[in-house]
């Protein structure tokens, strides 16, 4: 009986030193595709009626200036109607130039947000960025 000797590195497999990176491929799919399903998910949009606030009231400026947009949309500057265009001129009297001065803004409650919104696009296309929205102090949030 002969038998040869042969070496055994020969027979052997070499050892592989890399990182074998498909597990990691299949890991990462998968995790993109939760993903992408659970993205739209949190995007939803669903009609929400926000309720009124009972915070404790912030301390106001010895003279606020309030903006009022009423019923009808018309917009008030203290006590005096103004147009839309006059906002920026007429706040710049008021505040003497001063754009970091707060400005309260207070809307009746029929006024829809979009209108909402756009006087206060308004107020920051005139520069004024630090503005407050007014509510009735102590109200109860509504059902």
């Amino acid at each position: 009986m002969g038998k040869s000797m042969r070496d055994k590195t020969g027979d052997d497999l070499e050892e592989n030193h890399e990182i074998n990176v498909t597990p990691f491929i299949d890991v990462m799919l998968v995790l993109l595709i939760i993903f992408m399903v659970a993205a739209p998910l949190s995007t939803v949009d669903i009609p929400v009626d926000l309720p009124g606030s009972n915070a404790a009231p912030v301390d106001r400026a010895p003279e606020p200036i309030y903006v009022t947009v009423q019923k009808d949309l018309t917009l008030s500057l203290a006590s005096e109607a103004i147009n839309r265009e006059n906002l920026g001129a007429k706040l710049d009297t008021l505040t003497n130039g001063d754009r970091t001065q707060r400005i309260y803004l207070r809307a009746d409650e029929t006024v829809a947000y979009g209108k909402l919104m756009a006087v206060m696009n308004l107020l920051r296309a005139s520069g004024y960025l630090h503005v407050a929205l007014v509510g009735i102090e102590g109200a109860p949030a509504t059902p």
